[in-house]
């Protein structure tokens, strides 16, 4: 079985929008934080893999929206892996307030190399670092 990494946040007032909840555009930024905080308990420092010649950049996203999150709840954002190709990997988001799913989605990275802003293979190291993250075990 893949482990899930998960990361729980508070929602902010200044996040939610005129009808109380979170503002749809925040999903994403929750996102980037969430993945951001998954690359530093797997892979360690992000910059390093930058510094070693691969960037990950996003190709492609979508989002569901189920309910709102609303101001001081705890968001949980599970991450999981669906997919490690030769230069892209996917990540199928869950967004939820306990047992409540607020949204879900899909977001296809690509592997860059930072010089030169073209596709590359992704690193082994991280390969073999998100392998116990894959739904599919790959």
């Amino acid at each position: 079985m893949a482990k899930l990494f998960s990361h729980r946040l508070r929602v902010r007032y200044s996040e939610c929008d005129q009808q109380g909840v979170v503002f749809n555009g925040h999903y994403l930024f929750y996102y980037d934080v969430a993945l951001t905080e998954l690359w530093r308990e797997v892979l360690g420092d992000y910059t390093s893999m930058v510094e070693g010649g691969a960037d990950l950049v996003v190709a492609e996203t979508r989002l569901l929206y189920r309910h709102g999150a609303r101001f001081d709840e705890l968001l949980d954002i599970e991450m999981p892996i669906t997919h490690l190709g030769t230069t892209s990997m996917i990540v199928r988001p869950a967004f939820k307030v306990g047992e409540r799913l607020i949204a879900e989605g899909e977001v296809r990275h690509v592997f860059t190399d930072p010089a030169t802003h073209s596709k590359r293979e992704m690193p082994t190291e991280v390969r073999t670092a998100l392998q116990p993250y894959t739904s599919a075990g790959e």
